[in-house]
């Protein structure tokens, strides 16, 4: 009696891929649910079979969670049935700017002046009364 073997699992598309990007966060913005893709910082995804290539761009060079950023990625990306290889680059050519965010982003990251305002009143206010 043989084996059936199953069909070797069909490669993920663009969409599915930008899917699961979609769940990849920043560590600065994991608790408020703001993705590598709503930060604007997907710059290219190429799919080629089995093989997937994503080109990221940093909101700055000196971003200390580059390599975790790069990591995560890969890792979750590879997890899609019949990626054999994912490959993620950050690439200079494109500086990163907030007009990458989307307003979900936007709104999500947003300062709530309103009461930020109050607090910097009453610190200069104590700042003067002390000198």
């Amino acid at each position: 009696m043989s084996e059936s073997l199953a069909p070797p699992a069909r490669p993920p598309g663009h969409a599915e891929v930008m899917d699961v990007l979609a769940r990849c966060y920043d560590p600065c913005c994991k608790e408020k649910e703001v993705s590598v893709i709503d930060m604007g910082l997907v710059e290219r995804v190429r799919v080629d079979g089995p093989r997937v290539g994503i080109d990221i761009i940093l909101t700055t060079g000196w971003c200390p969670f580059s390599m975790h950023l790069l990591t995560m990625m890969e890792e979750e990306v590879g997890k899609l049935a019949g990626v054999e290889e994912v490959q993620v680059q950050i690439t200079w050519d494109v500086p990163w700017s907030p007009e990458r965010m989307s307003e979900r982003a936007r709104a999500r990251l947003r300062l709530p002046m309103e009461q930020l305002l109050p607090l910097r009143e009453a610190r200069l206010k104590a700042m003067q009364e002390a000198t």
